[in-house]
C-alpha cells in the first residue's frame, strides 16, 4: 500500500471516529434532557360536579399541565373535604381543595377525625370564603332556621364538611337531627330533591353563586335563609373558623333579599409526597395564572397572593412559603 493511500484511510478513520463520538454525545444529551422532563403525576381531589371545587380543580390541573414541564395533573370529583383529607392521608391524591375548619379537625384529631389524626398535611394556599347556604323554595314558606323542626333537610353528603356545618348550625338553633328528617345528599342531589319537592331545605357550603343553586333558581324562586345575630355569636365562640358573610340579593335569579349567614375558608392542601421544589412550582404556576381560575368560576376573583396565607389552620409547605416571600 502506498503511504498516500494509507494517509487518506487514516484520515477517514479519524473522521468516522469523531462522527461516532459526536452522535454518542448527542444521544447522551437527549437522555439527560429526558431525565429533566420526567413525567410527574398529580391527582387533585375536588368535590361534586355541581359544586365549586370541581371547576376550580380542573382549571388548576390545566394550569399545571401547561406551566410545569412533564406535568400530568388531573382533577377528580370526590365527596369533598373529609373524603379529600382521607385520600391525602393514604396518598391516593397529592393535592386537594378542602375547608379550613375540617382541616383543623383532621390535624388535631377532633370531631369526625377523633382518634384519627392526620399528620401529613401541608397548606399550599388559602383560596376564598365558602358560604354556608341554607336553600329553600320560596313557596315552601320557610323563613328561618328555627322553622326547620319537623322538616326534611338535606344536610350534605354523609361525613362531608357541609354535613358538619349543618349539624353545628342546627345545634346553635337548638335543633338536633332527631328534630328533622335527615337526608344525606350531595349538592346536585339536594338540588334535584328540592325541585321535585322531596326535601324542604338543603345545606350547601360553597362559594357563591353555586351552580347547584343556580340550577334550582332557573326553575323556582329560591330563598337563602339568614342566621340570627345570636346564632352567629354562638357559632363563632364555639367554632372560631366561622365568619359572618352576606349573600347579596341578585346572586340568584329571583333572589331579591340579602341573606346573612356564615362562611369558612376554602384552601389548597398537599401531603408530604409533594416535595418542596414541586410545591413551589405548583404555587407559582397557580398564582401567575389567576385569570384561568376566574374564567373557571366567579369565586376565582377572590383568590389572590396577598390573602393566600390568611386563616391557614396548619403549617404551610416550605415550597409555597418560598413563593409568597418573593416580590
Amino acid at each position: 500500500m502506498k503511504w498516500g493511500n494509507f494517509g487518506k484511510l487514516a484520515a477517514l478513520g479519524v473522521a468516522v471516529t469523531l462522527s461516532a463520538a459526536a452522535f454518542t454525545g448527542c444521544g447522551g444529551g437527549d437522555k439527560a434532557a429526558e431525565k429533566k422532563v420526567e413525567k410527574q403525576y398529580i391527582n387533585i381531589a375536588t368535590g361534586g360536579t355541581a359544586g365549586t371545587y370541581y371547576p376550580l380543580g380542573g382549571a388548576m390541573a390545566e394550569i399545571l399541565n401547561k406551566a410545569i414541564p412533564g406535568m400530568n395533573a388531573s382533577a377528580q370529583s370526590t365527596g369533598a373535604t373529609v373524603a379529600n383529607i382521607n385520600m391525602l392521608k393514604d396518598g391516593s391524591v397529592d393535592l386537594a381543595i378542602v375547608q379550613n375548619d375540617i382541616t383543623f379537625y383532621a390535624a388535631n384529631g377532633t370531631e369526625m377525625f377523633k382518634d384519627k389524626k392526620v399528620s401529613n398535611l401541608k397548606a399550599v394556599a388559602a383560596l376564598y370564603p365558602e358560604t354556608v347556604q341554607m336553600v329553600t323554595l320560596e313557596k315552601n314558606g320557610i323563613k328561618s332556621v328555627a322553622e326547620l323542626k319537623g322538616k326534611r333537610v338535606a344536610v350534605g353528603a354523609a361525613g362531608s364538611g357541609t354535613e358538619a356545618n349543618a349539624r353545628q348550625i342546627l345545634e346553635a338553633a337548638g335543633i338536633t337531627y332527631d328534630d328533622i328528617t335527615v337526608q344525606y345528599l350531595s349538592f346536585g342531589e339536594a338540588a334535584n330533591a328540592l325541585k321535585d319537592g322531596n326535601v324542604d331545605v338543603g345545606f350547601v357550603t360553597a362559594g357563591f353563586p353555586t351552580s347547584a343553586i343556580q340550577d334550582i333558581a332557573s326553575q323556582h324562586k329560591v330563598r337563602v335563609l339568614s342566621i340570627s345575630k345570636d346564632m352567629i355569636e354562638k357559632l363563632t365562640q364555639k367554632y372560631p373558623f366561622y365568619t359572618q358573610i352576606t349573600v347579596p340579593k341578585g346572586t340568584y335569579a329571583g333572589f331579591d333579599e340579602d341573606a346573612t349567614t356564615v362562611a369558612v375558608q376554602a384552601m389548597l392542601v398537599c401531603n408530604d409526597k409533594v416535595k418542596d421544589d414541586l410545591a413551589y412550582s405548583i404555587t407559582k404556576s397557580i398564582f401567575t395564572n389567576l385569570d384561568k381560575l376566574k374564567a373557571a368560576h366567579s369565586v376565582g376573583k377572590l383568590i389572590n397572593k396577598e390573602a393566600a396565607q390568611k386563616g391557614l389552620p396548619i403549617a404551610i409547605s416550605a415550597g409555597a412559603e418560598k413563593f409568597y416571600k418573593e416580590k
